[in-house]
């Protein structure tokens, strides 16, 4: 029999599915960072207890049992269990719970804000130094060994005397104390792959300077500033407390964490709930940073994730 002019039978091309050893479809990159994050137990716990904390702050004046700045002359000092007071009572009667609930309204914008701002501050210098070698580069790596020589918390304690105390000026002085970090590694990861094939490419493809620095070295500094920014924001938990803790915080009767630990010093002795209630908030709040941070960090990295 003929067999001209017969249909021909295209070869099956096997299931995408059969391609990886799962007997499933290979994931992006995407879906296996967060895989990993979602199975890093460090980063889930940080995160949750960040979400809480966000919460209380968000909904402090819905769910704080009384107001932060009232005093009430029966519950002085009373201690943690007391009738109407879970967490006890400061010198002057104020619920301890209810002036943690709301100065998580200040702890997470001073730990924030600085951070985004440095990280916007960071990327941008730490692109122009890493990238041009040039007389632009030199300035700005030289102005940053300026600052690194200085140490941040004489600095920011520096900038924060001079302008005064109040929330914007520890959210500035943060912000400029970190600012030389991150663009410090901004401009190591840029330096790095200036001169990597793609980017080779792109200037063999005519692209200008300022577009490669957008579309081809900008998204691989990303990663680095997120999770250097994360980490570091429970290192400004800790530092906006201090600046509260000397007064350099927002003025009384604020309820910020630091004040609340200075405050409960004078009768560190016969109540010491005053101040280690506000100090383990601190503490909790900057773990929680630094766990997802770490589970970021390797989230987004595929050697770490490959390793794990």
């Amino acid at each position: 029999m003929s067999t001209v002019g017969a249909p021909t039978r295209r070869p099956k091309l096997p299931d995408a599915r059969h391609l990886h050893p799962s007997g499933s479809a290979p994931k992006s990159s995407f879906q296996q960072g967060l895989a990993s994050l979602v199975a890093d137990r460090s980063a889930m716990i940080g995160l949750i207890v960040l979400l809480i904390a966000v919460g209380a702050a968000i909904f402090a004046p819905w769910i704080a049992p009384y107001d932060p700045n009232a005093g009430e002359g029966a519950a002085i000092l009373a201690p943690p269990l007391s009738p109407g007071h879970l967490l006890g009572a400061d010198q002057q009667g104020r619920d301890i719970l209810s002036r943690i609930l709301f100065g998580a309204r200040l702890a997470f914008p001073e730990a924030m804000i600085p951070v985004a701002a440095a990280a916007i501050a960071g990327t941008i210098l730490g692109l122009l130094g890493g990238f041009f070698k040039g007389i632009v580069g030199e300035i700005i790596m030289r102005s940053l060994d300026v600052l690194f020589a200085i140490p941040m918390v004489l600095l920011a304690i520096a900038i924060a005397t001079t302008l005064g105390s109040g929330l914007p000026t520890v959210i500035l002085s943060m912000a400029v104390v970190i600012t030389p970090y991150i663009a410090r590694v901004v401009a190591t990861t840029t330096a790095q792959i200036r001169s990597a094939p793609f980017v080779d490419a792109a200037r063999c493809a005519g692209f200008s300077e300022w577009r490669i620095l957008r579309r081809e070295i900008l998204p691989h500094v990303i990663p680095s500033v997120v999770v250097y920014g994360t980490t570091n924001m429970g290192a400004m938990v800790v530092f906006a407390a201090g600046f509260g803790f000397l007064g350099l915080g927002a003025p009384p009767p604020a309820a910020d964490w630091g004040a609340m630990i200075s405050d409960g010093m004078k009768s560190l002795g016969s109540a010491p709930w005053v101040s280690t209630m506000p100090g383990i908030a601190i503490v909790a709040v900057s773990l929680a940073f630094n766990y997802l941070g770490d589970g970021l960090r390797v989230a987004l990295d595929p050697r770490l994730r490959n390793r794990r």
